[in-house]
């Protein structure tokens, strides 16, 4: 019989590698060449900011030294007498430093910052004049409504002071044995009304057409000055004087106004 393999043997327990040819050799040519694209681009990088910083170690070095003698320019300046450290200008009362550098990085043309900061002055103006309009429209907008508000409470009690008058005009007529007001509407309505009254409505309905063109406040005036002349009585003080002497003397005056 033949000898049984051991299942423990290194056959069973190694587990064998792939090894066709060609499959290693690609790994390593790939990592390789992503390895080489790595570092081209940190050279770049390195390379760009290098030239940025040599540049602005020799502009810092150049700015840093005073002129010598060998700078044409400063050689003139001291022929004609002018020392280091020295102000400008004949009396001396000029600048003493060199007017500084502004170095300019970016890639705009020249004026571009002004454009700019001109363009925001423009855009900040505009933004004011936006909250200046707004605000004149909102206190506008407050005005209106107080306005309407106090015409509508002026409204109201002209309205009551009409109603008073009428309802005074009518109580004083009849203690005079008056069945019928001068003008319709110097009395109230009554809400229910006999049959007969129904009757004369008709004529009461011609003379409050006509009447319609009068507004309250007009209604008010002749209402109060009637009361005043043919029953001494007005309504503001809620008195009937005796004579018109009484009247004249004790009363304020005919509007309501004569009287706050």
């Amino acid at each position: 019989m033949a000898e049984e393999e051991d299942y423990m043997s290194d056959s069973f327990i190694n587990v064998q590698e792939d090894i066709r040819p060609g499959l290693p050799m690609l790994r390593q040519i790939r990592e390789a060449r992503r390895k080489e694209e790595k570092q081209q681009e940190a050279n770049l990088k390195n390379r760009q900011k290098s030239l940025k910083e040599e540049e602005e170690e020799r502009r810092d070095i150049g700015l840093k030294n005073a002129l010598g003698s060998e700078n044409k320019g400063f050689a003139l300046l001291q022929k004609m007498g002018y020392k280091s450290g020295q102000a400008l200008g004949k009396s001396g009362d000029g600048i003493v430093e060199p007017i500084p550098l502004n170095v300019k990085t970016g890639k705009s043309g020249i004026g571009h910052e002004a454009l700019l900061k001109r363009k925001a002055e423009e855009k900040l103006e505009s933004y004011r004049r936006k909250i200046h309009t707004k605000k004149q429209t909102e206190e506008k907008a407050a005005e209106q409504f107080r306005m309407r508000l106090k015409n509508k409470q002026d409204e109201m009690k002209l309205e009551g002071d009409l109603r008073r008058s009428q309802r005074a005009c009518q109580q004083l007529d009849t203690q005079k044995n008056i069945q019928v007001p001068r003008e319709a509407w110097y009395w109230l309505r009554l809400e229910e009304e006999t049959e007969e009254e129904e009757e004369e409505e008709k004529e009461q309905d011609e003379d409050e057409y006509k009447s319609e063109d009068l507004t309250v406040l007009d209604k008010l005036q002749i209402l109060t000055s009637y009361l005043r002349e043919e029953h001494l009585y007005c309504i503001w003080c809620g008195t009937a004087y005796e004579d018109e002497e009484d009247l004249s003397s004790n009363c304020p005056g005919p509007t309501s106004a004569d009287h706050d």
